[in-house]
């Protein structure tokens, strides 16, 4: 299988928490030889707490700035594959970061996240009932995740590898898709200059 010719630009996986974006995105990395890193791991580095103490002593406000601040510093870099927090596409600024890069959406059903998360006590947004959380935030963000420049419904029964396999054949039409997009921005941009009023 051919790789996509990526150029050095970053790849941003976005997804429901569950849906496997740390451990499909060390694989992809290896594969497309970017250097890995998951934001989650990053801002528990930095901060000394993990994630469910972060959201209890300082609240979700707090973390999210701790997201934003990861994500700008990673997205200067280059070769770099990031698998982002579930709830990283609520915060617009982000979205400035992200579009820096290729977005892939992790898509997977309610149903399997409920199986993946049923036992996982890590998830501070997750006390309740689970389905019902799950189903509301899937409700919630799946219109943002929807933005993202490559769109991977996973079924639940695929194999990581499998699914990086698909991601690389999709890649490339991705790429080619959003070089389109952006040459038609610039062309825009040409046709009607900023002018300060």
């Amino acid at each position: 299988m051919s790789l996509p010719n990526l150029q050095g630009v970053n790849v941003y996986l976005i997804g429901m928490m569950g849906s496997g974006k740390s451990t499909i995105g060390a694989i992809l990395a290896d594969r497309l030889s970017h250097q890995f890193f998951d934001t989650d791991v990053l801002i528990e580095q930095i901060s000394g707490r993990s994630v469910t103490e972060l959201f209890a002593q300082s609240g979700e406000s707090t973390f999210r700035q701790l997201e934003t601040q990861v994500l700008s510093e990673l997205s200067s870099y280059v070769r770099k594959l990031i698998a982002t927090g579930g709830g990283i596409v609520v915060t617009p600024e982000n979205w400035g970061h992200l579009r820096s890069g290729i977005i892939i959406w992790l898509d997977v059903p309610v149903a399997v996240l409920c199986a993946r998360l049923a036992n996982d006590t890590t998830r501070p947004l997750l006390t309740g009932d689970l389905e019902s959380k799950l189903n509301a935030l899937f409700s919630d963000r799946s219109p943002l995740y929807s933005h993202a420049d490559l769109h991977i419904k996973i079924a639940g029964h695929e194999t990581p590898e499998e699914i990086c396999d698909r991601i690389l054949v999709d890649l490339n039409a991705a790429l080619i898709a959003k070089a389109e997009e952006n040459t038609t921005i610039l062309k825009l941009n040409q046709a009607q200059p900023f002018r300060a009023q």
